[in-house]
C-alpha cells in the first residue's frame, strides 16, 4: 500500500521549549538585530530555517555513543570508528579530521590556492569562495544552464556545465587550475542534484588536464537518493552503493559533517594523494589540533561514524526528502516560484518573482526574510545579491544569478505541524506583498557579509 502521508520514521523522546513571540515584539527584535536574522537570537525565533547545518537531531545511539568517547589525544578508539566509516563511504585512505567543513576547504584550498590560481564549480557555496578569494584565487561557477531557470524541471540542475567547464580551462590555463569542485547537491543552486553520469564526465576532463578533482559531499546521500530515482544506471543500487561510485570518479573530498553526518559539528578532508595528505598534515595540526582528532572530541567522534552510517537509511532518506518537497508543493499550489524540483535539504523561494516590484540593488530576498520573520517568526536566509553580490572593476553592482530565499529544513527537527505553519505564514505574506518595501547595506565587512551586514529599509 502505498501512503500519502509520510510519517517521521521515529519517536520524540526529548523535546525542546519553543518561546511564542508576538509580530510587535519581532518588528523590534529585527530592527535591533539591525535587519539582519543572522543577527538575532535563537530562542527569539519561533521556526529556525536558517540552515541545515549543525542543527539535526541526534539519534538515540548517537547519544549513547557519545558516552563511549574515547578523549585520548592520540590515537583515540573514536578516531578508528569515524576514520573506519569515512574510508567506507569515500574509500580514500588518507583522512583529516577539522572542528567542520570550511576548516577542511582552509586547509586544502589555502594550500594549492593564491593569486593567479583558479577554482571551478558547478557553483561555490558562500565559505568555499570565501576560502579560495581569501587566498587570492579566482572561483568561477559553472552551472548548467537549466539550473539557473527556477521553475524549470530538470532531473540533475545541480551538474556542472563540462563545456564550460573545459572552455574555462582552456581560458586560464590548466596549470593555473587549481581544483574542479562538483558539490553535491548543489547548495547555493537551489539545493539540486547531480548525477553519475556529470560526475564522470568531470573526472575525464579532469583526468585529461591533470586538475585535481574534489567532491563537496557534505549532503552525499541526499544527492544518491535522487540519483537512485532519476538515473537509470543506479536504479538497483543502494544509496551508499551510489555514494561510493560519486567518490571513486573524484581525487578527494571535504564534508561538513554538520548536513548528512546528522552532528551538530565536524568534518574532514578524506584524499587519495599521500603526498597532498602529508603536506597539509603539520597544517592541520597547527590550527586544529593532532592528526588523529583534528578540532573534535571523541565523542564528536563516535556521532560521526554512528551518524554516516543512519544517513544512508531508506526510511530516513524517503522521509527527509519527502517532508522538505511537502513543503515546496504546498508554496507552489499557492502560486508561489519556488526551484524546482524541491532539493533536499532546503525550499528555495525566487525572492525576485515573490517581489517583482523591489529591484535587486534593494536586495529582495532580504525583504522576504524580514517579512518571514516579522509575520511569522521563520527565520531563512537569502541566496541572492546580499551574499554574491559584487561590484564589477568600474564600481557597478554586479547582481547575484537568482534572488532566493532559502529555508533549510533541520533533520529530524521538526514535524508536519511546524511545517503547516510555514504554508499559513507565506499565505499572510501573500496578502499584502505589493507594499513591502526594498532595503539597503549601512555596514558590511569585506568577506562574508551577510553574516554580519547591517541593515535598514529604503
Amino acid at each position: 500500500m502505498n501512503h500519502k502521508v509520510i510519517i517521521e520514521p521515529f519517536r520524540i523522546k526529548t523535546v525542546e521549549k519553543i518561546k511564542m513571540t508576538t509580530e510587535n515584539e519581532r518588528k523590534n527584535l529585527i530592527k535591533n538585530a539591525f535587519y539582519n536574522p543572522f543577527l538575532l537570537k535563537a530562542e527569539d525565533v519561533i521556526i529556525d530555517l536558517l540552515t541545515d547545518s549543525g542543527t539535526s537531531a541526534m539519534s538515540a545511539d548517537q547519544w549513547a555513543g557519545i558516552l563511549k568517547g574515547d578523549e585520548s589525544y592520540a590515537g583515540a578508539r573514536s578516531w578508528y570508528k569515524m576514520k573506519d566509516a569515512i574510508q567506507n563511504m569515500t574509500g580514500y585512505e588518507y583522512i583529516l579530521p577539522t572542528h567542520q567543513g570550511r576548516a577542511a576547504e582552509h586547509l586544502l584550498y589555502g594550500k594549492i590556492g593564491g593569486k593567479g590560481k583558479v577554482f571551478i564549480s558547478n557553483t561555490h557555496f558562500d565559505t568555499t569562495r570565501a576560502n579560495i578569494e581569501y587566498s587570492g584565487a579566482k572561483a568561477i561557477d559553472c552551472p548548467i544552464p537549466e539550473g539557473l531557470i527556477p521553475d524549470l524541471d530538470h532531473p540533475f540542475k545541480g551538474n556542472m556545465d563540462t563545456r564550460a567547464l573545459e572552455e574555462n580551462i582552456l581560458k586560464y590555463g590548466k596549470e593555473n587550475i587549481a581544483a574542479v569542485i562538483l558539490t553535491v547537491t548543489n547548495n547555493s543552486g537551489g539545493g539540486q542534484p547531480a548525477s553519475l553520469q556529470n560526475a564522470k564526465e568531470v573526472s575525464e576532463i579532469c583526468q585529461k588536464y591533470g586538475i585535481l578533482f574534489i567532491l563537496d559531499s557534505c549532503r552525499i546521500a541526499e544527492n544518491a537518493y535522487f540519483i537512485k530515482q532519476r538515473e537509470k544506471q543506479a536504479k538497483e543500487m543502494t544509496y551508499l552503493e551510489i555514494a561510493q561510485k560519486m567518490f571513486s570518479y573524484a581525487d578527494g573530498t571535504i564534508m561538513s559533517a554538520k548536513k548528512d553526518a546528522l552532528v551538530n559539528m565536524g568534518g574532514f578532508l578524506a584524499l587519495k594523494d599521500k603526498n597532498l595528505f602529508n603536506s597539509l598534515m603539520t597544517a592541520l595540526i597547527v590550527t586544529e589540533g593532532f592528526a588523529t582528532y583534528g578540532g573534535l572530541s571523541g565523542r564528536d567522534m563516535e556521532a560521526i561514524a554512528i551518524g554516516l552510517k543512519e544517513v544512508f537509511e531508506h526510511d530516513y532518506l524517503h522521509y527527509r526528502i519527502r517532508s522538505t518537497t511537502y513543503l515546496g508543493e504546498k508554496l507552489k499550489d499557492m502560486g508561489i516560484s519556488v526551484i524546482s524540483p524541491i532539493g533536499g535539504h532546503a525550499v528555495y523561494i525566487d525572492a525576485k518573482a515573490f517581489y517583482p516590484h523591489i529591484p535587486v540593488e534593494q536586495f529582495p530576498g532580504q525583504a522576504l526574510t524580514i517579512e518571514l520573520y516579522k509575520t511569522g517568526g521563520i527565520r531563512a536566509v537569502e541566496i541572492g545579491s546580499v551574499m554574491f553580490g559584487a561590484k564589477d572593476d568600474k564600481g557597478n553592482f554586479v547582481p547575484a544569478k537568482m534572488e532566493l530565499v532559502r529555508m533549510a529544513i533541520p533533520r529530524r527537527v521538526y514535524t508536519q505541524s511546524h511545517i503547516d505553519y510555514v504554508v499559513e505564514v507565506f499565505a499572510e505574506l501573500l496578502k499584502y506583498k505589493d507594499k513591502v518595501k526594498g532595503y539597503k547595506i549601512t555596514w558590511e565587512p569585506e568577506f562574508l557579509r551577510h553574516f554580519t551586514a547591517h541593515f535598514e529599509p529604503v
